[in-house]
């Protein structure tokens, strides 16, 4: 049995081996150094009525040692052993020893962009080694020949970052879900005889709000011994009450195109799911009163403001607006949020679908932004206000006109939204005829003066505004 370890794990260790994997000798001894110890307790235990005596002998009642016995290993018989009163002081009164239980792993959320390769080190729990506030707590391990080389042979994502990579994660100890990377107070790490440099703090430009600092992977290959030489790595961390556990995972890192391939290769949805998808959303419901005709969606992506090229959304979301697949995952790979930016609700990466019915109707629908789904599946497109609103609202007053009646026609002959348009009038032409009567008579009147020159008509009789 290995010697190495905390104090509870070796206490656990040692309890399962005299459970399981113990001999007759070994519990003799067991016993006698059990009755130097404990003298007068052991010799209460050793009073037994004499129907019950027991040899040391009989103390082996183990099933693995049973004469080639078959059967599963089991505990020890409580016929012959008196367990609390021989191991009661490590067992805290228990009368058997307790069964083997799997003690829960700290388990780490999948990040899209890492691909893990290989586990180098399980999440492991950061134990304070006294009542500092700043601790340290290091590890050594090395890498194998195959992970050097994977190491080696991987393509530079960008200069001197390879895409192969031996990351740092830290998160909380906490086992009852995955955990997302959280970083402790004060955390510094460092790699054999250097400093990794560990992501800083987003600045806050609102008052009385704390700046966020992204937890994410930290890498450590380029600081490390790509060889058979063994790697030290130290982490300091800020002992305040919480606690931290640590683990070493081989990875290969993706970039967002990557990830997009990925999804259009396994996320596209067919366009009749969309559309069995659509009625579903706009089918009548019996307890509403308003009835639903149709549900206009964009086809502006909400995050960019241009026309989407790759709609998507998760499938968790409730709404059929898309936003741009491609601008989604870069501004992920730059800050992971991973929240839709339509309803502001966890859009993970695993969840994205490609609405195929919206893919198709962008290619067929280029002159418009919008469109609208109907009941039965089908869709509209959504002219611009301002294209519909390029013919006039008024009429046209138009001068100089040569028209016999002294009327001209308007452009609409019920005028802009159905109502009538005011009659337009030549002011070219002369006033009515009765003052064309009156001006006959004062011809007539003063014929030895000459002719008189036309009476324009004045604004003030028979004129109604063109707007």
């Amino acid at each position: 049995m290995s010697k190495s370890g905390l104090k509870h794990e070796l206490v656990t260790r040692a309890l399962q081996l005299v459970q399981f994997d113990c001999s007759p000798e070994v519990f003799k001894k067991i016993k006698e150094l059990y009755e130097t110890r404990y003298a007068k307790k052991s010799s209460e235990v050793a009073q037994p009525q004499p129907q019950q005596h027991r040899s040391p002998e009989a103390l082996s009642i183990h099933s693995s040692y049973d004469r080639g016995s078959t059967v599963a290993r089991t505990s020890i018989s409580t016929t012959n052993i008196d367990y609390p009163a021989l191991y009661g002081k490590y067992l805290n009164g228990l009368g058997r020893l307790p069964p083997k239980v799997a003690k829960p792993e700290v388990r780490l959320v999948k990040l899209p962009f890492y691909t893990t390769l290989d586990e180098l080190l399980k999440p492991t729990e950061l134990v304070p080694q006294n009542n500092e506030k700043l601790q340290e707590s290091p590890c050594i391990f090395a890498l194998t020949p195959r992970q050097v080389e994977l190491i080696r042979n991987s393509r530079e994502l960008q200069p001197g970052v390879k895409s192969v990579q031996v990351v740092l994660r830290i998160c909380y100890t906490d086992t009852s879900s995955p955990q997302e990377d959280q970083y402790p107070p004060n955390i510094a790490v460092k790699v054999n005889h250097s400093y990794c440099s560990v992501p800083g703090y987003y600045p806050s430009n609102k008052p009385g709000v704390e700046p966020k600092r992204p937890c994410r992977p930290i890498n450590l290959t380029h600081l490390m011994y790509l060889s058979a030489a063994t790697n030290r790595i130290t982490v300091t961390w800020g002992n305040y009450g919480k606690s931290y556990s640590v683990g070493l995972y081989l990875v290969r890192q993706m970039t967002s195109a990557e990830l997009l391939q990925r999804l259009k290769t396994i996320g596209i949805k067919h366009p009749e799911l969309c559309k069995a998808l659509v009625k579903e959303k706009l089918r009548l419901d019996p307890d509403s009163e308003i009835a639903t005709t149709g549900v206009r969606v964009s086809l502006i992506c909400p995050l960019v403001k241009m026309r989407l090229s790759v709609p998507c959304r998760a499938e968790t979301c409730a709404h059929l607006q898309c936003f741009d697949a491609v601008f989604y995952l870069q501004m992920n790979e730059k800050k992971p949020t991973w929240m839709c930016p339509v309803c502001d609700k966890p859009a993970p990466y695993d969840q994205l679908i490609i609405d195929g019915l919206l893919s198709k109707i962008l290619t067929e629908c280029e002159d418009a932004d919008e469109i609208e789904y109907l009941v039965d599946g089908s869709w509209c497109p959504i002219r611009a206000e301002k294209e519909r609103s390029c013919s006039p609202q008024c009429p046209i007053l138009v001068l100089g006109s040569s028209d016999v009646n002294g009327l001209l026609p308007t452009p609409n002959g019920n005028g802009e939204n159905g109502k009538a348009t005011a009659d337009v009038v030549d002011l070219t032409l002369d006033s009515s005829s009765s003052e064309e009567e009156e001006e006959e008579d004062e011809e007539d009147d003063d014929d030895d003066e000459g002719p008189q020159p036309k009476r324009r008509c004045s604004y003030e009789k028979g004129l109604v505004s063109a707007c």
